[in-house]
């Protein structure tokens, strides 16, 4: 059931952003009077599951139709060459006869969707009409700066949208924050954390150059830091954060766990039936498990997470009395127990009126884009080599949100839902300008070009860089999927 929603939510979420994303080159392209030919929802290679198409005033509809080709090989002058279909020769009630309405559908390959607009060398490499002399309708023949209003249009909804969602849920909801200023104790600095550069005693001032209130992010902000400025010895020192220290944190299985604030180990919150069932109550503290003394709350998860599918020797306190259990793990290597009293300590929660929450949630889509370069930066960091922790659509839909009760049930987070799908809004527009062709970049890129040089990149430049960037963005599907199998098969996912 839980994956079930997981998977529910997952394709909800791509289903909006895709569609919204494609209204946003759609719109402009009509208003420009550019014909767009097909309006879908996930690809749709040979056929689709859903069509329809407005035809004399009257909507046609099909279902799990196949795809007919536009064009058609001739022999012109002795050659074979293949052309746009004639048209005149097709039946009434044919759809690619009536070429000027776009055809809206639903394909059966669920990694995003597309508009084709006409005149356009886009991923379908429909060159054949690019051959013909340009046509007042036609992408080609529409001034520079209105190809480029049409091509950014999808990263511009995809970033008015999280500002939309963002404001909306700071709005509703109110934003709690994990107010660093509020610990007073000293932190947990791991192996890790230490190997980049941290002592134990350091109360961290300034990550490059700027202060983090919220501590939930802090240890995000390290992970993509050059620098960190910390109180040491009553002295401000700054320096460097050493990328092999990133690397001990990213082999962890919780990358963030490397920086934690120091909270005693008394259970207040139980959401696994299984561990009350093992006699786990309320209000007990944890001493130790499996024979390792527990002193402090960072050191329950290390010690629980190796025994997923377990059984863990936990030993608590209760009453004043030393109480032995023994607490099953879960899979994925969780028993289901909080401290949330303890961190409510630290907690501060904000609400924000409506032109506040419109201010907040601004701030929000810039935040989660400037993370998005950071971390796509640590990609190709050789000694980080982030791109071992890239996942793919399996990995996403095992981690997406849901809300868990005492008995293990499982529903949408609905808060949740929309603050990933937020996110995941800002990450498509950040990738879709990334200047590769064959992505919204790498159109803008040439027509860039093109402004500034004051002639277009020739057809054919357009049509073999486009053919390089589909061959590279397919291949780069294929290796992310094929990981996320690899991981998948031997547990890692």
């Amino acid at each position: 059931m839980e994956i079930a929603i997981k998977l529910f939510q997952f394709i909800l979420s791509i289903s909006i952003l895709v569609v919204l994303h494609e209204l946003g080159h759609f719109l402009p392209a009509i208003w420009f009077k550019t014909r767009a030919e097909k309006f879908f929802l996930f690809f749709d290679p040979y056929f689709s599951i859903f069509s329809m198409k407005k035809i004399n005033g009257k909507w046609k509809y099909k279902f799990f139709s196949q795809n007919l080709p536009d064009t058609e090989v001739t022999e012109v002058n002795g050659k074979k060459e293949e052309v746009p279909i004639d048209i005149s020769k097709l039946s009434d009630d044919d759809w690619r006869k009536y070429p000027e309405q776009t055809k809206y559908g639903i394909g059966w390959l669920p990694f995003g969707g597309y508009v084709k607009i006409a005149g356009m060398v886009d991923e379908s490499m429909d060159t054949a009409q690019m051959k013909k002399p340009a046509e007042s309708w036609e992408f080609r023949s529409k001034p520079a700066w209105q190809r480029l209003i049409i091509m950014l249009g999808g990263v511009t909804v995809n970033f008015f949208l999280a500002w939309l969602i963002f404001s909306a849920l700071v709005g509703k909801n109110g934003e709690t924050i994990f107010d660093a200023d509020k610990i007073t104790t000293p932190l947990h600095y791991t192996a890790a954390a230490k190997k980049m550069g941290f002592q134990d005693g350091d109360k961290i001032l300034k990550v490059d150059g700027k202060v983090q209130k919220d501590f939930k992010k802090l240890a995000l902000d390290v992970l993509l830091s050059d620098e960190i400025t910390v109180s040491r010895n009553g002295k401000d020192v700054t320096f460097p954060t050493n990328d092999d220290g990133k690397v001990m944190a990213f082999h962890d299985p919780e990358p963030r766990s490397f920086l934690t604030p120091r909270m005693n180990p008394i259970i207040d919150t139980i959401v696994t039936q299984s561990t009350i069932d093992a006699g786990l109550k309320l209000g007990d503290k944890i001493v130790a498990i499996n024979g390792t003394p527990v002193s402090y709350y960072d050191e329950v998860k290390p010690l629980v997470v190796p025994n997923a599918g377990k059984v863990v020797d936990f030993q608590v306190v209760r009453n004043n009395q030393t109480e032995d259990l023994k607490i099953p793990v879960s899979k994925e290597g969780t028993i289901g127990i909080l401290s949330f009293k303890e961190a409510e300590k630290f907690m501060v929660h904000n609400e924000y009126n409506f032109f506040g929450s419109i201010k907040r949630g601004f701030t929000l889509t810039i935040e989660s884009l400037t993370y998005q370069i950071k971390q796509f930066k640590l990609i190709f960091n050789k000694k980080v080599q982030g791109y071992k922790k890239v996942g793919g659509p399996l990995a996403i839909v095992k981690n997406m949100p849901v809300s868990k009760d005492a008995k293990g049930g499982v529903s949408i987070d609905w808060s949740a839902f929309w603050g990933f799908t937020a996110m995941f809004s800002v990450w498509l527009a950040f990738l879709n300008l990334i200047p590769i062709p064959g992505l919204d970049g790498g159109h803008v890129l040439f027509t860039l070009y093109e402004m500034i040089v004051g002639k277009p990149v020739p057809q054919k430049v357009l049509e073999n860089a486009q053919m390089v960037g589909v061959i590279f963005l397919l291949g780069l599907m294929a290796l992310i999927f094929g990981s996320d199998i690899i991981k998948a098969i031997t547990g890692t996912l």
